[in-house]
């Protein structure tokens, strides 16, 4: 083979390389969703609500407001403890109002 070809098939090959991790990076970011109250205190991704800047600031366990990357069609199905009062805990694609910190 000459040099010019040889150049040729690296370049090929490595453009290939670099479009298969950004078709794979692509991929795992649209296979998690943020799934909000289901973190330990200080154990959530990002955002906590107000009062907390971003990852791991979240103040109490399931802290509503909280959220964490899942695996997309997941959230719903994270089994939790219940509430003191026995009301079910899930998991929830948008905030809730429960388990938020004292002011």
């Amino acid at each position: 083979m000459t040099t010019t070809t040889n150049k040729a098939l690296l370049a090929t090959a490595v453009a290939t390389a670099l479009m298969g991790v950004s078709v794979a990076g692509t991929a795992s970011a649209q296979a998690q969703e943020k799934c909000f109250g289901v973190s330990m205190a200080g154990a959530n991704d990002c955002a906590a609500g107000p009062g907390t800047t971003c990852a791991g600031t979240s103040k109490v366990d399931y802290q509503g407001n909280a959220w964490t990357l899942v695996d997309a069609g997941t959230c719903a199905e994270i089994e939790l403890p219940a509430m003191a009062d026995g009301t079910p805990r899930m998991g929830s694609l948008e905030a809730l109002e429960r388990d938020l910190p004292m002011s």
